[in-house]
């Protein structure tokens, strides 16, 4: 399949759930397309919009912010707006009062600002990578995102560069929000994790940790233990948080209605957090958010500040003036049998992901040979 890189600006109406091609209709995007799979990143607010095997053209990362329930015939806007995987940055959750009242939303500006193309798109070992970035003029940050296709294998890479253009250091966050969406979401999807000790958002302050839950458990607002494995009812936990004691996080989202996986891989050490969040509409399961980062709090600054570490772990990082700080994830993707468990493990050794079955034998294992995935 011809490689290519496109910035395409055409003009027609989207839905919240089309396949790429109406979803980016009339918005800016960086098309990579490789032998193995096609990436789609838009360029009003830098989510990553879809990613899918070049022969199956189904989207995990369907999900869009904006929907259009109120009036079903009207066009998606064309502002910068979050879909898919997007990045939260400065902060993960709500701004302050103060902040909020200056103009600050939730999960910061990333998603609200347009990116820019940074060069042309290069082969380097196996994988066409470009480069994009762009600047949060409240935060006072600059980010620089390069991002690389894998040729002859669906998975991609991410490193990201945010560098404090203040005078002064600061506190911030930031966190990956992978959104998937039906038709890959249905009440058959498995969500799987190495996350272990967590807690429920919606405990009250000063300590929320308290009870901790275990990865896949958790406790709605009615005290019911809830499996997060699944979305198949409307008992909601809310945001919860785990902490993970593993050299690499990982998750994945098995669909074995559609035989499909999505999953992505990171350094505990960059990320040390993964936060599961679930959402229904009409009874049905409507989006899941697997985001990973660097907070487990879904709080404003003030707040994390007085909290501090929970169960060990920083809530927050510190970017001193003019310092960058630079951090690195993979995604994936697998054709799954309609069989499939869901997963219980992966294995990075440097050059190969191993993802192994719940209850499967070494037979079932998912191979996949992707190289140093990490700076």
């Amino acid at each position: 399949m011809k490689m290519l890189l496109a910035l395409s600006l055409l003009l027609v109406l989207g839905t919240a759930f089309a396949g790429a091609q109406d979803l980016m209709k009339g918005r800016a995007t960086l098309v990579l397309e490789s032998k193995a799979a096609q990436l789609t990143v838009d360029l009003g607010g830098g989510s990553i919009a879809d990613f899918h095997l070049s022969d199956q053209p189904l989207n995990p990362l369907s999900w869009d912010s904006w929907s259009p329930s109120a009036d079903p015939s009207a066009p998606p806007p064309p502002d910068a707006r979050s879909m898919g995987h997007f990045l939260c940055l400065d902060r993960w959750g709500p701004a302050s009062e103060a902040e909020t009242k200056n103009g600050m939303g939730w999960h910061g500006e990333a998603t609200r600002v347009n990116w820019n193309l940074l060069g042309k798109t290069t082969r380097e070992g196996g994988r066409l990578v470009a480069a994009m970035g762009t600047q949060l003029p409240m935060g006072g940050l600059g980010v620089r995102r390069s991002i690389a296709l894998g040729d002859q294998q669906p998975y991609f890479t991410v490193t990201e560069e945010v560098t404090n253009q203040n005078k002064l250091g600061r506190l911030y966050n930031m966190v990956q929000h992978p959104t998937i969406g039906p038709p890959f979401l249905d009440e058959h999807t498995l969500v799987d994790a190495n996350g272990s000790k967590g807690f429920m958002q919606h405990r009250p302050m000063p300590n929320p940790e308290e009870p901790a839950v275990y990865w896949p458990q958790a406790l709605d607002r009615d005290g019911q233990t809830v499996n997060l494995r699944h979305l198949t009812d409307s008992h909601d936990p809310g945001v919860v948080s785990y902490v993970i004691d593993e050299e690499y996080g990982w998750t994945t989202a098995s669909s074995p209605t559609t035989g499909l996986l999505i999953g992505y891989i990171w350094k505990t050490a960059e990320y040390p957090w993964f936060d599961a969040w679930r959402h229904t509409m009409n009874g049905k399961p409507f989006s899941r958010g697997l985001e990973f980062g660097t907070s487990g709090l879904h709080q404003p600054f003030p707040i994390l500040v007085k909290k501090g570490p929970i169960f060990g772990r920083a809530i927050y990082e510190y970017l001193d003036a003019g310092e960058t700080a630079s951090k690195s994830y993979a995604c994936f993707l697998f054709k799954i049998p309609a069989d499939y468990q869901g997963v219980t493990s992966i294995r990075y050794d440097g050059h190969t992901l191993t993802l192994h079955e719940r209850d499967g034998k070494p037979e079932r294992d998912l191979v996949m040979e992707v190289g140093q995935l990490f700076p």
